[in-house]
């Protein structure tokens, strides 16, 4: 684990629970009127996570309903890709799973709450899946995409997969049909080989 201490009105490095996956927290500026943070600065991202970090595509995900699930997906080499997750209104239980063939970390999970009152992000490194469960209702998500989706290097795991025994803090309301179908992990997986991406 990494701590850092929180610099005015920027984005504080709070962990790192393996390797490439970092948790930064948004600093605020507040007055009378409410206040101003900062929400993404590849600077500071590159500092901390020691790769640089451009922007390739936005995202915006609103989830109506407490306790549904969105994932978990990720993208096959040669378009594995980086993401920087943050919660812009209500609150989620978001999960990384490293699926990088060799990594000491292979197929552990971490959970982290990101929600609007801790200003909490997730830097989610190239060949882990992502996934999170909302803990509030009307919960938004803005994600930072380091490539562009590749519908064809799509892939998805299982929620449930007992394999990797992820402890989700509530019962599974909404799941799409799409999640649902996930699999579960194959015997014998041996994991993506993030040296293959372009």
């Amino acid at each position: 684990m990494t701590t850092a201490v929180a610099t005015k009105n920027r984005l504080a490095l709070v962990a790192q629970p393996f390797d490439g996956l970092a948790v930064f927290e948004r600093q605020r500026l507040a007055d009378a009127r409410g206040f101003f943070s900062r929400i993404f600065c590849a600077e500071e991202v590159a500092a901390a996570s020691g790769t640089p970090f451009a922007v390739a595509q936005a995202n915006h995900s609103m989830t109506a309903r407490r306790g549904s699930v969105r994932g978990l997906h990720y993208q096959r080499p040669p378009h594995a890709e980086r993401k920087f997750v943050s919660c812009l209104r209500g609150a989620v239980f978001d999960v990384v799973v490293d699926l990088r063939r060799g990594s000491p970390t292979f197929l552990r999970w971490h959970g982290e709450v990101l929600s609007r009152e801790n200003g909490r992000a997730l830097l989610v490194p190239e060949g882990c899946a992502h996934g999170f469960q909302t803990l509030e209702d009307d919960t938004e998500l803005l994600y930072l995409h380091a490539r562009p989706y590749a519908a064809d290097a799509e892939g998805g795991l299982g929620a449930l997969d007992p394999a990797l025994a992820i402890a989700w803090p509530l019962p599974f309301a909404d799941v799409s049909e799409r999640d649902r179908g996930h699999p579960f992990l194959a015997p014998g997986f041996a994991g993506l080989d993030v040296s293959a991406t372009a």
